[in-house]
């Protein structure tokens, strides 16, 4: 049986050493603050949302969280981002993705400061990602690096393979794999003979959004298997991309659906928040 990651208690422990810095920049007047939008009625990233706020207020931020009907025009949401990006109790900004057909991500995600950019979506921040010089990490990706350290699982000179190539989670991820040494193979939904790659990985990467699609025949013996997947399956219970039950009696370690890459994403923006406090803030 494979090793449990326990994202959840790993980003205890995160949350808990953060509380120190947290004390010690409101010692000198500042609350680290974050703005979340989240635009239309999408039921995963309401919930996702809801997460970020709570543990926000856990850990003692400033938040401010932006529910909009899915009719907003993106004029609308680019003049609320500009008030963001001035807003001086506002040290951090993320619009939820996805956004509805009539707004481009593309123009939302490059009008939010760089600065304030803790999603690190913006062109220059995935710039500064890819030369391995970050001034923000993404959130996921840097969830799963984070999982990977703090369970001593080595990454440098590992085959990684990442499933799916998003710009939220598997492009980011795998520079991150990369500049830590690992050879990394991306695939999608274009890639033939899925199966052959996946089974060359010691450390395989779904964020997919497909359930069951990491079958037990598609996994090294022994691998390392990290399900970012999060879908609504049977009665609305939450399920990842790869099958656990049997995917648990060949991999050496994995993640579970939920409790596992979705604290750790949480815990990471926290993090990002912080440091946003400190770069946005004349300390």
């Amino acid at each position: 049986m494979a090793k449990i990651l326990d994202g959840k208690k790993i980003a205890r422990q995160i949350e808990q050493e953060l509380q120190a810095e947290v004390l010690e920049l409101k010692k000198r007047g500042i609350i680290p603050g974050l703005a979340v939008i989240l635009v239309g009625d999408d039921i995963a990233s309401e919930i996702y949302v809801r997460n970020k706020e709570v543990a926000s207020k856990r850990l003692g931020l400033y938040s401010e969280v932006y529910k909009l009907e899915n009719k907003i025009t993106e004029k609308e949401l680019l003049d609320l981002i500009k008030k963001l990006n001035k807003k001086k109790k506002i040290h951090a900004v993320l619009v939820q993705l996805p956004l509805p057909d009539h707004i481009s991500e593309e123009k939302i995600v490059e009008a939010i400061s760089p600065r304030k950019d803790v999603d690190c979506f913006h062109p220059k921040n995935i710039g500064k990602l890819a030369i391995g010089n970050g001034l923000f990490y993404s959130c996921t990706p840097a969830g799963i690096m984070e999982l990977l350290k703090r369970y001593g699982l080595k990454v440098s000179g590992k085959e990684a393979v990442v499933v799916g190539a998003s710009n939220i989670v598997g492009k980011p991820l795998a520079l991150m794999l990369l500049n830590a040494g690992a050879t990394v193979t991306i695939c999608h939904d274009k890639t033939q003979n899925l199966k052959e790659k996946c089974l060359r990985a010691d450390i395989l990467i779904s964020a997919v959004g497909k359930v069951g699609l990491i079958t037990s025949d598609m996994v090294k013996q022994g691998a390392v298997v990290i399900d970012v997947g999060m879908n609504r399956g049977v009665k609305a219970k939450l399920r990842g991309d790869v099958d656990f039950k049997e995917v648990n009696k060949i991999a050496g370690a994995m993640t579970p659906v939920p409790g596992g890459i979705g604290p750790m994403t949480i815990a990471e923006l926290l993090k990002n928040t912080i440091k946003a406090a400190k770069l946005n803030s004349i300390l």
